[in-house]
């Protein structure tokens, strides 16, 4: 009895139940049969397209520019040459409007005026050997790195050797040479100086310079500041003693070959060895000529030095204490 009475006191509460309980399982089935009715065909997604594979139109948000002609344009790598992709200049050939320069004696081209070469890199690339200037007159002495087709001075390099530089003054070929030429055939050879007192080899200028290097052990020696001051001041006079070659181990630079050095020359004094490759001056890489540049730069003020050379196969560290 009081469930009969519960039930007709709240009879619409139940009604209303059971309408919401069977309103939802209609709403159930009316979503399934949709989605069944809209759902891909698991077959057909997984099948290969059979038409051709169309790419996205130009310009639309898909597309995406893979070209490197804004670097190459740019070439941040080298100022001095212009963008990479420009067309090169071929030297051996005669360009359209170009003064054709007489370059069949190279060997017996006169001497280039106002400038002397102090560092040579050269590569079995032409294009990628460097050469080091330095002007022979004026007040303000400015040291350059060019390579082919750079100006100096007014003056076109031509060509890049291991131990001269041909250039182009106008539609004349001289040449800068970093060692002394030999004499002519038939020309009485020069008299030698006579040895100062005290014995060993090697010239006056090095053995002035060698009073002022003191060899603490193998690898570490203590140097003069004016020591530094007059190497730097007889630096192409003092290269004539050695001959470099750079040397490469796939398309990197590895170092610079030393040939000719002698014990009484002044690398032989600093503990250098013939046939050693030099790599780095204090952590500067002799192989990159903007580098080797710094590094020439700074000896004048730096306090100590590390060379890093290649000695046999193995690497060895000569360090140098400047008082």
């Amino acid at each position: 009895m009081k469930l009969d009475k519960l039930l007709k006191r709240h009879f619409w509460a139940v009604i209303l139940a059971f309408v919401g309980v069977a309103a939802f399982f209609h709403a159930q089935a009316i979503t399934q049969i949709i989605g069944f009715r809209l759902a891909a065909d698991e077959k057909q997604v997984a099948a290969i397209p059979s038409g051709p594979r169309r790419p996205p139109p130009p310009g639309s948000a898909f597309t995406r520019d893979t070209s490197a002609a804004a670097i190459l344009a740019r070439n941040p790598f080298d100022s001095v040459t212009g963008p990479l992709n420009a067309t090169p200049l071929d030297l051996t050939l005669p360009q359209p409007g170009a003064v054709v320069v007489d370059d069949t004696d190279p060997m017996n081209a006169p001497e280039c005026e106002g400038l002397k070469v102090i560092v040579i890199a050269a590569s079995t690339d032409p294009d990628w050997s460097f050469a080091t200037f330095t002007p022979t007159a004026g007040d303000a002495q400015k040291t350059v790195i060019r390579r082919r087709g750079g100006d100096v001075s007014g003056k076109t390099v031509k060509f890049i050797g291991w131990d001269r530089v041909w250039m182009v003054n106008g539609s004349t070929l001289c040449q800068l040479a970093m060692f002394k030429p030999p004499a002519p055939p038939g020309a009485p050879p020069p008299p030698k100086p006579a040895a100062p007192s005290g014995g060993g080899g090697g010239d006056a200028l090095t053995k002035e310079i060698s009073k002022g290097i003191q060899k603490v052990s193998a690898t570490e020696y203590k140097i003069e500041r004016g020591v530094v001051d007059k190497i730097l001041e007889n630096t192409a006079a003092l290269m004539t003693q050695v001959r470099i070659v750079p040397e490469k181990e796939g398309d990197k630079g590895s170092g610079i070959r030393m040939f000719g050095v002698k014990p009484d020359s002044l690398l032989g004094i600093l503990g250098m060895e013939n046939g050693d490759k030099l790599q780095t001056i204090n952590g500067f890489d002799m192989t990159n000529p903007e580098k080797a540049l710094e590094a020439y730069a700074r000896l004048r003020t730096a306090d100590h030095l590390t060379v890093a050379v290649n000695r046999k196969g193995v690497a060895t560290n000569l360090d140098y204490n400047i008082q």
